[in-house]
């Protein structure tokens, strides 16, 4: 059953088209509190002294934090898109 069934078609649109701004919305917030914890954790692992200029090895440690997080991240996302085909937990 829709949720939208005593809706008029001009409000089921407006509703559907709300729904996707929200889930745009929820998309661009996660986005954003993803790059905030890997910021977090890398800043923290590779930068022991900050100064006005990042050193080679600091930015290069940097970029390999961050592209091992994205990584990880996306593994452990495949992996679990891959459970919940499955049907298993």
């Amino acid at each position: 059953m829709d949720s939208f069934d005593n809706f008029s078609a001009s409000e089921k649109a407006e509703a559907t088209e709300l729904q996707r701004l929200i889930a745009v919305e929820q998309q661009k917030a996660q986005f954003q509190a993803q790059v905030h914890t890997f910021t977090d954790v890398c800043w923290d692992k590779c930068v022991q002294s900050p100064g006005s200029k990042l050193d080679n090895r600091t930015e290069m440690c940097l970029v390999n934090c961050v592209e091992r997080f994205i990584d990880t991240t996306l593994s452990i996302t495949n992996r679990f898109s891959q459970m919940v085909q499955k049907g298993t937990h």
